[in-house]
């Protein structure tokens, strides 16, 4: 699967993000606003999950209907989506 620059930054911003939230912890801020920003880091890693693994749907039926296995395909990325929940 290629990734593509969207994906990539998405990971850029989530690297930043967290970096942020240890320079909060390394400041001694306020927890509920570190618990604010692990949270929302924690939703953004979800979207990019569910964004890969759309991603990955997408190319596997397309690559299966060459290979007329549609339904492992679509069985292996539902499952990609399961075990990243």
């Amino acid at each position: 699967m290629e990734y593509n620059e969207a994906m990539k930054n998405r990971v850029k911003r989530l690297e930043g993000q967290l970096r942020g939230v240890l320079k909060m912890m390394e400041e001694n801020k306020d927890c509920k606003d570190v618990i604010t920003q692990l949270s929302a880091s924690r939703s953004a890693i979800d979207r990019t999950i569910g964004l890969v693994v759309s991603s990955n749907l997408v190319e596997c039926i397309q690559e299966s209907n060459d290979n007329q296995n549609t339904e492992d395909s679509i069985n292996e990325a539902v499952q990609l989506l399961v075990k990243s929940r």
